[in-house]
C-alpha cells in the first residue's frame, strides 16, 4: 500500500481551497532564488514537471512557465512533518485492523500479508475494505498492488496511481514486469540505468535476454539478483518490527559559503535535532557519525567514522561530526575553495 502524493493530498484535505490546484510541498522557492527541493508533489504539479528532490527553485521555474501558458501557478507549503506522521499512525492503525502481519516501509507505505486471505479474490475484498476505511476515516487515497512477492506488489502498487488497485497474480507476474519501465525494479537508479543502456538494455524484456553470468560480469553481486527481480522472483521476508537504521538531518544554506563560523553553527544546530530524535525515537545508543557537504555546483560528498564502542553522548555526536566537517574548510578536504550549499549530519549503528 502507497498513499497518493501523501503530504500534499493532506495540506489540500485541510484546505479546500487548494483542491485541483498544483501543490508542491518544500522549502520557500523565495521568487526562484530559493534553496532545498521538492519534498512531494500533488499530480497536478507533477504535469509541469515537478518531482520529489527536484530543486525548489526549479520548481518555481516550471510553475512560472505554466503560468505564462495561462495554467493556474503552483502554491508552496513548508512541511509539516507532525501533523503527517499523525495521519500515518491512524491509516497503520487501520491497516492493523484487516491484516495480523504489516511492515511499514516509511511513513506513507506498507507492506501487508494477506496470506490469512487464502486466495487473491479475497485479497482483494480486504485490500478494498481497507481503502474505503482511509478514504471515509482520512479523507486520502491509497494504491494497492497484491502480488505473489513484496517485489511485485510494490511495483503494482505504482502501476494504476492514485487510488489504485493492480492484482497480479503469479502466473502473470513476468509479463506484468514487461510492462514496466527498468527504473521501477527496486535497485535501478540512474547510474545503473546508464550501464544498461550501454549495453543495449532499455526495457525489462530486454534485460531478460541476458544471462546470469553477462549480469554478474555488468553490475556484480546485484547483476545476479536484478536476474531474479526481472523474472519477478522474490523471496525477501515480512518484517513486522521496523527500526530506523539512521538517523539524519540537513539543510540548505541561504548563501553558499565557506564561513567557519555559519557552517559549524549549522552543523551543531543540526546534530542537536538528530539528537533529540535519537532519545524521542526511544535509541539508547549509536556507532557511527556521518556528514554530507554539497559544493556549488552540487557536487556532494560524504565522510564518516565508526567509534570503538556505543555512546548515547551528544558530545561526542557533535565533536566527531565537527572533525569530520573541518577539513572541508580548508584544503584538505577542499583544495579549491568551493563554498559549501549543504550540510547533512547523520547518525548510524543504532541500538
Amino acid at each position: 500500500m502507497d498513499m497518493d502524493a501523501f503530504f500534499a493530498s493532506i495540506e489540500e484535505r485541510d484546505k479546500p481551497w487548494l483542491h485541483g490546484l498544483p501543490i508542491v510541498i518544500g522549502s520557500d522557492p523565495q521568487d526562484g532564488k530559493g534553496r532545498g527541493v521538492v519534498s512531494t508533489a500533488n499530480y497536478k504539479a507533477r504535469e509541469y514537471g515537478i518531482r520529489s528532490a527536484l530543486p525548489i527553485s526549479t520548481a518555481w521555474r516550471l510553475s512560472e512557465a505554466a503560468k505564462k501558458q495561462g495554467k493556474p501557478g503552483a502554491t508552496f507549503i513548508t512541511p509539516n512533518m507532525e501533523k503527517y506522521a499523525g495521519a500515518s499512525e491512524r491509516i497503520m492503525a487501520i491497516v492493523r485492523r484487516h491484516a495480523d502481519h504489516i511492515e511499514q516501509a516509511s511513513v506513507d507505505e506498507a507492506y501487508i500479508d494477506l496470506t490469512h486471505a487464502g486466495g487473491y479474490e479475497q485479497a482483494e475484498k480486504i485490500c478494498r475494505a481497507i481503502k474505503k476505511e482511509i478514504i471515509q476515516k482520512e479523507s486520502l487515497t491509497a494504491s494497492i498492488g497484491i502480488g505473489p512477492n513484496k517485489l511485485v506488489a510494490k511495483i503494482a502498487s505504482d502501476f494504476n496511481k492514485p487510488d489504485g488497485l493492480t492484482v497480479v497474480r503469479e502466473t502473470d507476474a513476468e509479463s506484468f514486469l514487461e510492462k514496466n519501465k527498468l527504473r521501477k525494479i527496486p535497485g535501478i537508479g540512474p547510474k545503473t540505468e546508464q550501464i544498461l543502456a550501454a549495453h543495449g538494455i532499455t526495457t525489462i524484456a530486454e534485460l531478460k535476454r541476458y544471462t546470469q553470468q553477462d549480469l554478474h560480469k555488468l553490475l556484480g553481486k546485484y547483476g545476479l539478483d536484478l536476474y531474479e527481480k526481472a523474472r519477478g522472483r522474490d523471496d525477501t521476508e515480512l518484517v513486522e518490527e521496523w527500526t530506523a537504521k539512521s538517523i539524519s538531518e540537513q539543510e540548505t544554506l541561504q548563501q553558499d559559503t565557506l564561513a567557519g563560523d555559519v557552517i559549524i553553527a549549522l552543523l551543531k544546530k543540526l546534530a542537536k535535532q538528530v539528537h533529540g530524535r535519537f532519545e524521542t525515537e526511544g535509541f539508547t545508543a549509536f556507532k557511527t557519525v556521518s556528514i554530507t557537504v554539497r559544493f556549488e555546483g552540487f557536487e556532494t560528498k560524504t565522510r564518516a567514522k565508526t567509534l570503538p564502542a556505543p555512546t548515547a553522548d551528544i558530545a561526542v555526536f557533535e565533536f566527531e561530526a565537527l572533525k569530520l566537517l573541518l577539513p572541508f574548510l580548508d584544503q584538505r578536504e577542499n583544495p579549491h575553495r568551493k563554498a559549501i550549499r549543504l550540510i547533512g549530519v547523520k547518525m548510524e549503528k543504532l541500538q
